[in-house]
């Protein structure tokens, strides 16, 4: 279990930067990677100990974003990135128009999951039917999000995994348990056999949440993953 080949945080961090979003001919962000293609973020940074990875939207004001690059040159990221000051970057962006949105938290890999036991079965056209009871607002994932993993109880979905965003290196998972049966251990049996799923192609299998989202917090614990960088963007 231990022969999967992870590249450094910071080749990391690169890889989950390409596959959240899409980029133009000189590397600015564009929209989100999934459908739908809504506008990507103004700004975005993730820190890792060995560097870190920004990425400005295309529309963004030239001055501002050299601002920005200045600021991100001389703040510690490596040495204290908890001290860095996210309101000075807010306050940079503010001189163009107010920060409606700001995301933070934390970036993870997972270990080789491949062999591992699990419940989870594959979802596929063939057997969509069970996402009905629990998950009807998810018939689309399972065109778009494949691979996708189910625990399924009495003939319905209550916990599923799929893939957020994709790219030719990597996917991220995207990870729900209808509120009955939350608690369960389903989670961690999807994002398993899913994770399992995206190495056995080639890739890498990527997780990520908010600092606040405690639940998806636990499942990454219990899983072992291991935490790479810390992602932070500003709308």
């Amino acid at each position: 279990m231990n022969n999967l080949f992870l590249p450094s945080d910071l080749e990391l961090m690169e890889a989950q930067t390409n596959v959240l979003f899409n980029h133009n001919d000189v590397g600015l962000m564009t929209t989100i990677n999934e459908p739908g293609a809504k506008s990507a973020p103004r700004f975005f940074i993730g820190i890792t100990k060995q560097g870190h990875v920004v990425r400005y939207h295309e529309t963004l004001d030239e001055d501002i974003k050299n601002e920005l690059a200045r600021f991100v040159e001389n703040a510690p990221w490596l040495d204290a990135p908890n001290r860095v000051n996210m309101a000075d970057m807010i306050r940079i962006l503010s001189q163009e128009k107010p920060v409606d949105q700001v995301y933070m938290g934390p970036a993870y890999v997972f270990p080789d999951m491949r062999g591992r036991s699990t419940q989870a079965i594959k979802i596929t056209q063939m057997n969509i039917e069970l996402l009905e009871p629990y998950f009807s607002d998810f018939v689309d994932d399972v065109t778009h999000g494949q691979p996708v993993f189910a625990v399924v109880q009495n003939q319905a979905v209550v916990s599923l995994c799929c893939s957020a965003r994709s790219s030719s290196t990597a996917a991220e998972a995207s990870l729900h348990t209808a509120p009955d049966f939350r608690g369960r251990a389903y989670g961690m049996e999807v994002t398993a056999a899913w994770a399992a799923e995206i190495q056995n192609q080639g890739r890498l299998a990527l997780y990520s949440t908010a600092w606040n989202n405690f639940a998806s917090q636990a499942v990454a614990k219990k899983l072992n993953l291991k935490q790479y960088g810390m992602d932070l963007n500003f709308s």
